[in-house]
C-alpha cells in the first residue's frame, strides 16, 4: 500500500524536525501585532506610570490629616486647586489643604494619599472659601499608584517567541515603542485533488463526492496562525505536478488531500517523488497511515489522506507542530487527566489518536468508525492518544485527554 513500511509516529517526527523551517522577520505596526509572533525581547524605554498618580477620583490629601475622621468625627480641609486628567498643579499641599484630583492625574507635591470623593462632602463649591468635610481615613499611599509600580525603565517586558495578545500590545505600548519584529506568517497552499470532487450542491450526480476538505483542513491551517490559498486538481499526473512546482515558488508550506495511497489515481505521491524527495510515506497512526512528507524545491510538502476525519488527525499529528515551529513556537496542547469510561481498544506498535467525548470528570471513545465519519469529530471534543508501546485502556484508568480547542493558535 505504501512507498516504504509504515514508519513509528517518532522517527516521522524526527524527519520533520530535521526539516523544520523557521520564517524570517519583519517590522510592523503594532497596531496590526495581534496574533502576530515576537521575534526580539521587549525592553521599556520608560517608567509606567512616569510619576505617581491617583488611581482614584477624589482629593489628594496629606494622610495624616485625615486620622481619626470617621462620620461621627468631621474634619475639614481646604481645597486649593483641581488636576484633571493630563494636567498637573504647581501648587504644594500643606497641613489643612486639599486638592480635587482625578484618576490618572499627577499627585502633587506635598501630598502622599487620596482621599475617595465619596467620603467627603463639599462646602462652598467654586467659592475661595471651598471646603470638604471628611468622614474617612486614608493611610500614606492609599490611592495612588507610584512611579514605574508596573514597569521600570529598562525592564524586559515581553520575551521573544510570544504570541501576542490584547495585554502584550498595552505593555509593549506603555513601554513606548510602536513598531515590533515579528515573524512573518506562513503562506499555505492546500492542493485538494480529486476527479470526484465537487463543491457543496443539493443535487449529486454518480460517483461525485463534495469537497468538505477544502473547508476542514484550510480553517484547520488558520487555526495555526498560517496563510491558506486553496486550489483544486484532478487526479491527473502531469496536473499534480505542475501545481506542486507552482505553488513551490510562492508559498512556504505546501499541503495536498487525496491521492496518497497505491490506487488507481492516486498520484500525488508519485508527482512528489518525481520532482522532489519523498521522506516518507505512511506511518504507524490511527486514524491516517497513510501520510507523506516530502520537499519540492526547498519547499516542505505534506501529503495527506482524501479522507477527512484522516485528514483532520494527520493534521493534528503532524502538520500543527510543524506550523507552530514556522513562527518559533512550540507546540504545547493542554493535557489533562480523566477516568476511562469503557476499555479502549488498540494494538501495540501503533500511534492512535482517538476521538473522544470527556467531561468534568470522565472521558469515552466516541463510537463511529473510519476514517472517512466526519461526524465522529463533531460528537468529539478531545483526543486520547495511545502510544504505540500501550495495548489499550483499561475501564476506569487515569489517562490524558487533549482538548481540541487547546490545539488552537489564539487558545
Amino acid at each position: 500500500m505504501f512507498l516504504s513500511e509504515l514508519i513509528p509516529m517518532e522517527d516521522a517526527l524526527d524527519i520533520l524536525d530535521k526539516n523544520q523551517i523557521i520564517m524570517e522577520t519583519e517590522i510592523i505596526d503594532l497596531k496590526n501585532s495581534y496574533l502576530r509572533v515576537l521575534s526580539e525581547e521587549v525592553y521599556s524605554f520608560h517608567d509606567s506610570p512616569p510619576f505617581d498618580k491617583s488611581a482614584m477620583d477624589g482629593y489628594a490629601v496629606i494622610a495624616s490629616d485625615t486620622f481619626g475622621a470617621s462620620p461621627n468625627a468631621i474634619k475639614k480641609l481646604s481645597i486649593i486647586d483641581q488636576i484633571g486628567a493630563g494636567d498637573f498643579s504647581n501648587k504644594i499641599i500643606n497641613s489643612g489643604k486639599a486638592i480635587r484630583i482625578a484618576t490618572g492625574a499627577p499627585i502633587p507635591k506635598g501630598a502622599d494619599a487620596v482621599l475617595m470623593e465619596e467620603y467627603t462632602i463639599t462646602n462652598c463649591k467654586g467659592s475661595s472659601d471651598e471646603f470638604i468635610e471628611i468622614h474617612s481615613q486614608v493611610t500614606p499611599g492609599e490611592n495612588v499608584s507610584f512611579k514605574g509600580e508596573d514597569i521600570k525603565s529598562g525592564d524586559l517586558v515581553v520575551k521573544d517567541s510570544t504570541i501576542i495578545r490584547p495585554q502584550e500590545m498595552g505593555i509593549i505600548a506603555s513601554a513606548g515603542i510602536s513598531n515590533i519584529e515579528v515573524y512573518k506568517i506562513p503562506k499555505v497552499k492546500l492542493i485538494i485533488t480529486g476527479n470526484e470532487l465537487i463543491n457543496p450542491t443539493k443535487k449529486l450526480e454518480k460517483a461525485q463526492i463534495i469537497n468538505s476538505n477544502q473547508y476542514v483542513i484550510s480553517s484547520m491551517i488558520e487555526s495555526c496562525g498560517a496563510h491558506v490559498d486553496v486550489v483544486s486538481a484532478k487526479d491527473i499526473f502531469e496536473e499534480v505536478k505542475k501545481t506542486l512546482l507552482d505553488s513551490s515558488k510562492y508559498y512556504d508550506l505546501i499541503i495536498t488531500t487525496g491521492g496518497t495511497a497505491i490506487s488507481k489515481g492516486d498520484v500525488v505521491v508519485d508527482a512528489v517523488d518525481s520532482i522532489g524527495d519523498v521522506l516518507f510515506h505512511g506511518v504507524a497512526l490511527r486514524p491516517g497511515k497513510p501520510v507523506g512528507f516530502g520537499i519540492v524545491a526547498d519547499t516542505p510538502v505534506f501529503m495527506l489522506s482524501g479522507y477527512p476525519v484522516a485528514a483532520m488527525g494527520q493534521f493534528d499529528a503532524l502538520v500543527r507542530n510543524f506550523l507552530f515551529k514556522m513562527q518559533n513556537i512550540e507546540f504545547n496542547p493542554r493535557k489533562e487527566k480523566r477516568r476511562a469510561d469503557v476499555k479502549i481498544y488498540s494494538n501495540l506498535g501503533r500511534t492512535d489518536f482517538i476521538r473522544s467525548y470527556a467531561d468534568d470528570e470522565k472521558v469515552k471513545a466516541v463510537l463511529s468508525r473510519g476514517s472517512g465519519i466526519l461526524r465522529s469529530m463533531i460528537e468529539a471534543n478531545a483526543y486520547i492518544i495511545v502510544d504505540e508501546n500501550q495495548e489499550g485502556i483499561s475501564k476506569d484508568e487515569i489517562v490524558d485527554v487533549v482538548f481540541f480547542e487547546s490545539m488552537n493558535w489564539n487558545k
